[in-house]
């Protein structure tokens, strides 16, 4: 079944320096990095939609058409991030009436850098019938019985909370989904990877346990990874076959 999504969110482009650090600098206490090569991938929201494309999902995205860069320098020895530099541009909310209407799902994916409101995740939640997704790092948010989520908080305020723990799994309605132990070099992929995992899971099975299941099975291939991660179609039939 070819499933229909409307994904609402910030987008970014990220940039992977790699370099060996060798000494540390004479100037400051800090490593100095030897370039080795630079990486450009989609990230945050334009992540997520490449990762539901890679499940055959038809998507409709709307994102900022502002730049927003994240540029990360990562020591390739131990693979850890020395440093993370953000350059954003001032970027105008979404203003566009939304309909939910010919959707099985609908996500929002909110870094607070502007473009999604808090009046307008409450407007598409008015309206939809269909379950939302929502990975925000708002305070107010809406509490229905079709609206899900995703945070690394506990919160009283929200029945549908899935408390992503990284390499410890999740957690939804007090059970815990454990992972299988793994070095995770970096949560931001892997969280991208999780999330719209979920979503296909969800649509696929109707089931939030089974779901969340296929989403930690997703999350521990990206996790092997660097940075933002897209599923591969041999990652996509290694999880169908379970």
């Amino acid at each position: 079944m070819n499933f229909k999504v409307l994904l609402v969110g910030d987008s970014c482009e990220e940039e992977y320096i790699y370099g060996k650090s060798e000494k540390i600098n004479s100037e400051a206490p800090i490593p100095s990095i030897k370039f080795s090569k630079l990486e450009t991938k989609a990230g945050m929201a334009a992540n997520v939609c490449l990762n539901l494309q890679a499940f055959g999902i038809d998507i409709t995205f709307l994102t900022n058409s502002e730049k927003i860069v994240k540029t990360r320098f990562i020591e390739e020895k131990n693979y850890h991030q020395v440093l993370i530099v953000d350059n954003d541009e001032k970027i105008k909310p979404l203003l566009l009436p939304i309909s939910t209407s010919n959707f099985d799902a609908v996500v929002i994916y909110d870094r607070n850098k502007g473009y999604v409101t808090e009046s307008k995740i409450y407007e598409i939640m008015d309206q939809a019938t269909c379950p939302v997704f929502i990975d925000s790092r708002k305070e107010n948010l809406p509490n229905k019985s079709n609206c899900y989520i995703i945070t690394d908080e506990s919160r009283e305020d929200i029945e549908n909370l899935i408390i992503s723990l990284g390499a410890g799994g999740c957690i939804f309605k007090n059970t815990l989904y454990p992972l299988e132990e793994v070095k995770v070099y970096n949560n931001v992929g892997s969280d991208n990877v999780f999330l719209s995992t979920l979503v296909y899971g969800y649509l696929k099975y109707n089931n939030m346990s089974k779901a969340l299941l296929l989403a930690n099975k997703a999350f521990l291939i990206a996790s092997k990874e660097i940075g933002t991660y897209v599923l591969t179609d041999k990652d996509i039939d290694s999880l169908n076959e379970d």
